[in-house]
């Protein structure tokens, strides 16, 4: 199984409107995606540090949501939140309970 992380911040009282718009309009789209198993979104609500993870099959299945420019088209509904540079990366999971 692999895991794209995409790491953020965001003003303090925008944290609820991000995570809103990724429960309501990204996870729906990517249920149909070969490989996708779930997602999750993190906040540090004291920071304003948000982490966006979705979990895949396989590194093939989470690289093919790029070269189809699916996560680029998901990023883009987010640019609105970040007050950094957001920080994309991959992880293989070597233990899940």
């Amino acid at each position: 199984m692999f895991a794209r992380t995409l790491r953020f911040q965001t003003h303090l009282d925008r944290i609820d409107e991000a995570s809103k718009l990724f429960e309501e309009q990204v996870v729906p789209s990517v249920k149909s995606i070969k490989g996708y198993i779930g997602a999750r979104f993190m906040a540090d609500r004291k920071m304003g540090n948000c982490i966006v993870m979705t979990f895949w099959e396989t590194e093939k299945d989470l690289l093919e949501t790029e070269n189809s420019r699916f996560f680029q088209e998901q990023l883009v509904k987010f640019i609105k939140f970040f007050t950094t540079a957001p920080v994309r990366e991959v992880y293989e999971v070597l233990y899940t309970e």
